[in-house]
Order: structure tokens, then sequence, then C-alpha cells
């Protein structure tokens, strides 16, 4: 079991698989000029196996599996059939943007992975490619319809932007009105890449909750995981429901179960600080695990107790683009 100094056990791994994306959505990553890292740098299938595995046997027991956009590597399902045989993993998950994702829905249902975030930010096509830079959300759409009918547990996560996308908030309501999915909105965070100035949030969790009270006043708070990043409602009548994500006001590090490692194998113990060790510099340089697993152990003993504090302790400047941290 992986327990780091404050206290916390770590049973949650995001391991993204790669750093490309076929979108461009601005809040992730600029427009021109995205640094990708060189393909050599990325973490191999067989790296991506021996880190899960070794995750897994040190007590982690969900995996995440992040990019960039997972999908656009074409390797992705040797990973995932090697992760659904891993004894001790109980559950996998995937958050993809939907466009690539069609292909693989008959397979994924036959490994049992089944729970899926879909990154849409719009529910109107114009919104869509305004946010996103191409048009695809027809694709999206489709494929995201595809999951809810051959019941997948489906969740939309929705970045919340300000003069960008607040018209669709009510719509995606909506959506869960009539669907059993999960729309989770999400709080901009300052990981785009770009020096836009970010020292003042004006969509945060509350306002969000408050223009959605304005339209539906009535909703139930739902008893979550002490471990949840979320804070979700139910409407009476929806099939689905509605969550918040504090993602920049950080309510949830207190209970934080998460460790993240990079599509270049950084292994980052706060998404609000730098990177503390490199696994593929590791697993190159040692055949044995022992030294990678002593790597885990100690990043997870100096961990900052909240994102507030890492950020803090490593001066982090957000000049580093979402797509590379891992979502």
């Amino acid at each position: 079991m992986l327990v780091d100094n404050h206290g916390r056990t770590i049973d949650y791994l995001r391991l993204a698989v790669t750093d490309r994306c076929n979108l461009r959505c601005a809040y992730c990553m600029p427009e021109h000029g995205a640094l990708f890292a060189n393909k050599d740098t990325l973490l191999s299938l067989e790296e991506l196996k021996r880190i899960s595995s070794l995750m897994v046997d040190m007590g982690i027991s969900k995996i995440r599996i992040t990019g960039g956009e997972p999908f656009v590597r074409k390797d992705i399902m040797s990973l995932l059939e090697h992760l659904s045989n891993l004894k001790g993993l109980d559950e996998i998950s995937i958050t993809t943007n939907a466009t690539g994702i069609g292909p693989h829905i008959a397979n994924l249902k036959r490994l049992g992975i089944l729970n899926i975030n879909v990154s849409l930010d719009a529910i109107t096509p114009e919104t869509f490619k305004k946010i996103t830079k191409r048009d695809t959300f027809q694709k999206v759409y489709d494929n995201l319809v595809r999951l809810i009918t051959e019941g997948f547990n489906s969740r939309i996560n929705f970045v919340v932007l300000e003069d960008q996308n607040i018209e669709d908030i009510y719509a995606l309501i909506e959506l869960q009105k009539r669907y059993p999915i999960g729309v989770r909105f999400l709080e901009e965070m300052p990981f785009n890449g770009t020096d836009r100035n970010f020292n003042k949030l004006v969509w945060d969790y509350k306002h969000i909750l408050e223009h959605i009270r304005e339209k539906y006043p009535d909703f139930i708070k739902l008893e979550g995981p002490a471990t949840s990043t979320s804070i979700n409602y139910q409407i009476p009548g929806h099939k689905g429901t509605f969550g918040l994500i504090p993602s920049f006001s950080r309510t949830f590090c207190g209970s934080c179960n998460r460790i993240r490692i990079t599509a270049t194998g950084d292994v980052i113990s706060c998404l609000y600080g730098k990177p503390k060790a490199n696994i593929k510099q590791l697993l190159s340089e040692h055949d044995s695990d022992k030294v990678a697993r002593a790597m885990i152990k100690d990043v997870l003993g100096k961990r900052a107790k909240t994102g507030f504090d890492a950020q803090q302790q490593d001066q982090l400047a957000f000049d580093r683009s979402m797509t590379a941290i891992g979502g």
C-alpha cells in the first residue's frame, strides 16, 4: 500500500500515454506552436506496461488513461488489454475527446472498460468549433450517444470558459435530464501553455452552481466518496446528475489519493507542483524495478499537503500546457 507523508492512501494513478491531441482547445494548449515532446522521449508501450504493473503491485487499484488524446496512439488497445489482465486493478477508466473512440467501443466493452469521461466543452457545433478549432462535433456527439446506449458509465467533462460556452451550461443540464450520464462542470485551470493572466477566476465552482440554480432551483446534493474531486447533485426527475469540480479552488486537496505520470515519464505528486522524478530514465538504467519503487515512495514521502502549498514550494509558473502534464 502507498501512503504519503500526510497519511493519505494513494491508490489512483493518472497515466498519460501521449502528449499529442487532434484538437486545439485553448484552455489546454496554445492554438499554434504547441511544444510536443520528441517521440523518442515518450513512454514506449513496453514501458507503459511495466509502469502500470509496478504501480498496481505497489497498491494502485485504479488507473485512468489520459493524454493528450489517448486514442491518437495506435497501440492503445494493447496497453488496455494488458491493464485488463492485471490482478489487483479494480478500475480502468479513460478520459478522451471521443473523436477516435468509435472503432474501439466494441473492444472496450469486451475488456470491461466501461468508465469513459468525454471532454466536451460545448453542445452546439458552432461553439465546439470555436473552442476546439476543429469541425468534429457530430463525430464526438455520435460516439457519445453510442457510449450511452451501449451501457458505458459515461461522463462529460465541461470546462466553463468565460465569454465562450456559458450559454451551453443549461443545454448540458438538459442533456443529463434525458440521459443517465454525469455532467461535470470544471473550473478552468491555468495550464494552457500561454501567458494569459490567471490571477482571478470569474467562473469558480460557487458561481457555476449559482448560475445553475437560477434556472434549476431544486436539486439535492449527493453523497460521494471522500476522495472524489467532484461535488455532485441531482435534479428530481432527471435521469443523470451534474457535478462541480473546483480544480482551481482546490477544495479537495485534503483527501487527494492520486499520483500522475506524464507521457514522458515525469512523476507528479500534485498537479500544482513540479515533476519530482522521471521513471522512464530509471527504468532504462535498471533491469530491476527496485529503484523505481524506492523513488515512488520517496516522492510520496515528501508530498505537499495541498495544491496551494505545492505551488508555493515549487514557485510554479503556469507556463506548462495541460496536454504535457496529463489530464
